[in-house]
């Protein structure tokens, strides 16, 4: 999707943090790289997130999803993290925002400053409003996790751990949602394996037998920093 549609590739390029929130990433990256990295879903960091609010009594923002989902997010939400002050915001289900609904998510963002503002507009919509709006908000963490507000309102079932343990998330969600998913995995699956050996092939050796190229440090945030703001897709 990304190589079809610029703006998605440069916000996702120009995000602070990319989650590999996927099998099929986590594989990428030991295939091209020799990389091993853990998959990190947006319902992982969803979660992470609200404990720490809530240790913290901090804010957050819903935007997106429909009022019915929000309303069942906001029960789920007070019962669970009573510490967390939380909003929400439903805008309009439309491809395309006019200036002026733009600006009514602005100002209903701003207006209470949430530490961490939790978009869900399905991408690529959700990581190119994030990005092109950044600037505008007033929230410490911008976190696009899609799906993530249907999963907590309990209007999409996750798969349970043990297709998540299995790294067979993906065919899980498949399963129980396959009019809407087939095209993801099905078609998109066989394309992004042949784009992997292209790049495989392309850049194999180089990677492999250079030695002008350090090894990727690893840095650790400080719990000073934390109130820095990142953009999270």
């Amino acid at each position: 999707m990304a190589e079809r549609d610029g703006d998605f590739k440069d916000a996702l390029k120009n995000s602070d943090i990319l989650l590999p929130d996927g099998i099929g990433i986590t594989i990428a990256a030991k295939f091209l790289k020799g990389s091993v990295i853990k998959k990190v879903s947006g319902a992982d960091l969803h979660d992470y997130l609200l404990k720490d609010l809530n240790d913290k009594g901090g804010s957050c923002f819903y935007l997106g999803s429909s009022t019915a989902t929000l309303e069942k997010i906001e029960k789920r939400l007070k019962k669970e993290y009573p510490n967390i002050k939380g909003y929400f915001y439903s805008p309009p289900f439309k491809k395309e925002f006019t200036r002026e609904e733009n600006q009514e998510m602005i100002d209903r963002v701003n207006e209470v400053s949430p530490d961490v503002l939790f978009i869900g507009m399905t991408a690529p919509k959700q990581e190119k409003w994030a990005i092109a709006n950044k600037s505008l908000l007033n929230a410490k963490y911008i976190c696009s996790i899609g799906a993530v507000f249907d999963f907590y309102a309990g209007t999409v079932k996750r798969p349970n751990k043990v297709w998540i343990n299995l790294g067979l998330e993906w065919l899980g969600r498949m399963v129980s949602e396959p009019r809407r998913l087939y095209k993801r995995y099905l078609v998109y699956g066989p394309v992004f394996a042949y784009k992997l050996i292209q790049q495989k092939l392309k850049t194999g050796n180089t990677i492999s037998n250079s030695n002008s190229r350090p090894d990727a440090p690893v840095i650790t945030i400080p719990s000073s920093l934390r109130n820095d703001e990142y953009t999270a897709a």
